[in-house]
């Protein structure tokens, strides 16, 4: 790029380290559609390099100054239309996504594959500490922000204290969720069909793991590992979805107890239909909930947690081998094989 021109309220971010989501991925491989040309990347921290007039502030109104560590949110909500005034900035009438929009002039550094990024006035953004490694705070605006919000879901039907939560799936979204729900008071059951992200999950604070692949009532199967952290005949009052599997879906349907909630969060694609017997939903007053982004307050919970959770939980190692930007190509590949890869300039 030749130059930026900043308008009001706009920052210019040099990027310190990208990480690859699995979405960047799928849309690299044609499963999920996107408008060309772009810049790929939703997941970075960076340092306000520049500032457009009247300087930029973070969610909790801090100016910012140059050559500050931040991140930001993959959304950019406009503040004015009827779900920003409802309380849903994540579904903006007029929304503008970071690492997902077309290529265009005036904004031509709009996602995290990039040495610097263009953030818009308006963008949500946390300041970040120092002494957190940038592995641990670049996937806070996606993994991080999301698991935030499918937890306060989830909380407002049932409290998380003392609460069973099930969660399917231990990639990077699973394993956060087990570390969040565990600090607040939960006992995690974790299901994965990869022994080494079942291990991983109990590296962050699950109290028992299952393979879906094992029948319910078997050694190793769901129904032990529920019992191992809740006691024999025990059910998860709440039950977080973030695989994307629809067996995991169904299964997690039948699992919870009672008065339990459901959060859906990795069905970001289209699948089969879930067929949900009305009766079921009814006499068991089960309630489903479903998340997809975040709201600004949950970015900076994101960042509040990574700040004093990641001397205790093993963020850093979820990000494996890193790769310099020209190598992006590489990096992708590498991310369908690993929760997380990262990218430097």
């Amino acid at each position: 790029m030749p130059g930026v021109r900043l308008s009001p309220g706009d920052a210019l971010v040099e990027i310190e380290l990208a990480t690859v989501c699995g979405s960047d991925v799928h849309t690299v491989l044609g499963h999920r559609s996107a408008p060309t040309p772009l810049i790929l990347g939703h997941e970075q921290v960076g340092r306000v390099v520049a500032l457009g007039r009247g300087g930029a502030k973070t969610i909790d109104g801090h100016r910012v100054s140059l050559g500050e560590r931040i991140v930001w949110s993959v959304a950019v909500p406009c503040g004015r239309c009827s779900r920003c005034r409802r309380g849903l900035p994540q579904k903006c009438a007029n929304l503008q996504k970071y690492g997902h929009e077309r290529m265009r002039r005036g904004w031509e550094l709009s996602g995290g594959f990039a040495t610097h990024g263009h953030i818009l006035d308006g963008t949500p953004m946390v300041a970040v500490p120092e002494d957190v490694p940038a592995e641990v705070l670049a996937p806070a605006s996606c993994a991080t922000a999301t698991v935030a919000a499918a937890l306060e879901a989830a909380s407002g039907i049932t409290p998380l204290e003392g609460a069973l939560v099930l969660v399917a799936g231990a990639g990077m979204l699973g394993l956060t969720a087990t570390a969040m729900a565990s600090d607040a008071g939960a006992h995690v059951v974790v299901s994965d069909p990869i022994a080494e992200r079942r291990d991983a999950a109990l590296a962050f604070g699950a109290a028992a793991v299952s393979d879906p692949r094992v029948a319910i009532d078997a050694p190793g199967g769901l129904n032990a590992a529920l019992a191992a952290a809740g006691g024999r005949g025990a059910a998860p009052t709440i039950a977080l979805e973030l695989s994307g599997a629809p067996t995991a879906v169904r299964s997690l349907f039948h699992a919870v107890d009672v008065g339990g909630v459901l959060v859906l969060v990795g069905s970001v694609s289209p699948g089969p239909d879930l067929a949900i017997d009305p009766e079921q939903l009814v006499r068991r007053l089960l309630t489903i909930r479903g998340v997809h982004n975040y709201a600004p307050r949950h970015l900076a919970e994101a960042v509040r947690y990574l700040a004093g959770a990641w001397q205790r939980y093993p963020f850093a190692a979820q990000v494996g081998e890193t790769f310099r930007l020209a190598d992006v190509d590489a990096a992708l590949a590498a991310a369908g094989r690993h929760p997380r890869v990262g990218l430097r300039p």
